[in-house]
């Protein structure tokens, strides 16, 4: 199962075409999606994410389309999402944002501030359940917004640069969230950050100028690199190749 976009075409209101009548499904498992910026990549999520609707086409996953008004409801249960920039509820402690969180995606109140603990815990945030989204740094703050995606057991997540702002030790514990994660459902995270490919992620997907460039395991991604390439340096070796030898960020 993987979310699937069909001739989907999205442009921004007086700006340039975004995505044209792009045809591409998602692999299941784990998901790193690359691109310069600029690419698409967030217009590409949040189309997933049904946040935006294409201008043209359809977007569907597990049999339902967020084009349907009575299937809108059931699709957004499914699917968590986790923006670019998250930002502190004002007056809510950690708890209550993310318990906010899975009520808005239809949980009961009750179910909701259950659940809301033990993803606090799975993102190492369980010692500041009670404490003020607002007094968070920007590395926590990004986990509140990944344990929002995590409070109604979705069966697809998406995120978009999740990792920036977080440090090494936050990246690792990023990491595991994600492999638990794959257990039960699918995961497609935008990212720049490409020294973890190895080991989080099962494909890779290149997206430039909205079009996919790329679509395969990691282990096919980094056969793209040249020969010479260093071994440490495979990903940008790889990433620039596919994008046809330009600069690579």
């Amino acid at each position: 199962m993987s979310v699937e976009f069909a001739t989907c075409t999205y442009q921004y209101r007086r700006g340039p075409v975004v995505l044209d009548r792009l045809s591409f499904a998602f692999p299941p498992g784990r998901t790193v999606l690359l691109g310069p910026n600029g690419a698409g990549k967030t217009t590409l999520l949040a189309l997933a994410a049904s946040t935006l609707k294409p201008r043209s086409g359809t977007v569907s996953f597990a049999g339902l389309n967020p084009g349907v008004r009575s299937q809108l409801r059931a699709y957004r249960k499914r699917v968590g999402w986790m923006p670019q920039h998250i930002t502190a509820v004002p007056g809510m402690t950690c708890r209550e944002q993310v318990a906010y969180a899975g009520w808005l995606k239809g949980m009961s109140r009750r179910d909701a501030w259950h659940t809301s603990k033990e993803a606090l815990g799975r993102v190492g945030l369980g010692k500041k359940a009670d404490q003020s989204a607002s007094s968070l740094s920007g590395g926590q703050l990004r986990r509140v917004g990944v344990a929002q995606t995590l409070v109604h057991s979705s069966r697809l997540v998406l995120m978009d640069e999740p990792t920036a702002g977080l440090d090494p030790a936050q990246r690792a514990t990023f990491r595991k969230v994600v492999e638990q994660l794959a257990e039960s459902a699918d995961v497609v995270v935008s990212t720049h950050q490409t020294e973890d490919l190895t080991e989080v992620y099962d494909h890779v997907v290149v997206l430039s100028d909205g079009v996919i460039r790329f679509n395969g395991t990691v282990k096919e991604f980094y056969a793209e690199a040249p020969s010479d390439t260093a071994s440490g340096r495979l990903a940008e070796g790889a990433y620039a190749a596919v994008l046809g030898g330009g600069e690579a960020w």
